[in-house]
């Protein structure tokens, strides 16, 4: 399958856009490399458009929700997972056993943790509000500093550095 390719700079590294007319297929993180950052200059093909302007609104602060056509790739179980993670709202977290349990099985608590990690649409579909049942912040294909970014850029409360 052949998909158009956009690479938009965002605050936590360069985010790859996949997809066609049928819907979004993938967002991922990149890090800034000087091979990544040469992909910058490229326009965006019109099926990506609505996707890297969503985006843009989202790091911007002035979009909470996204209204995309989405089209991942995946199991049914996955899609079942991605689709249940489409219901935690904008600032919000729950743990993975209330995720499993919103699923209806909670025997399954690994398999949707892997489901999550396999989430090819990253932030789009909010797997980074996913945390531990003690509130920690247990995985994030991202990175955990990606995540906790997310978390503290819904909750609108910045942490500040002291270096």
């Amino acid at each position: 399958m052949e998909y158009s390719v956009a690479h938009i700079k965002t605050p936590l590294g360069i985010a790859k856009i996949l997809g066609d007319e049928d819907g979004i297929a993938e967002i991922t993180v990149l890090d800034e490399t000087s091979e990544t950052i040469k992909l910058l200059g490229q326009s965006v093909p019109d099926c990506l458009l609505n996707a890297a302007n969503q985006l843009q609104q989202y790091f911007n602060g002035t979009l909470k929700e996204f209204s995309l056509k989405l089209n991942p790739q995946g199991t049914d179980f996955q899609k079942g997972v991605w689709n249940e993670l489409l219901n935690i709202p904008y600032g919000k977290s729950r743990t993975y056993l209330e995720q499993t349990k919103k699923l209806g099985d909670v025997k399954a608590i690994r398999a949707v943790a892997s489901a999550n990690g396999k989430n090819p649409l990253a932030i789009v579909i909010p797997c980074h509000r996913v945390i531990g049942s003690d509130g920690s912040l247990t995985g994030y294909a991202g990175g955990i500093w990606r995540k906790r970014w997310l978390l503290e850029h819904e909750s609108g409360v910045k942490q500040q550095s002291l270096f």
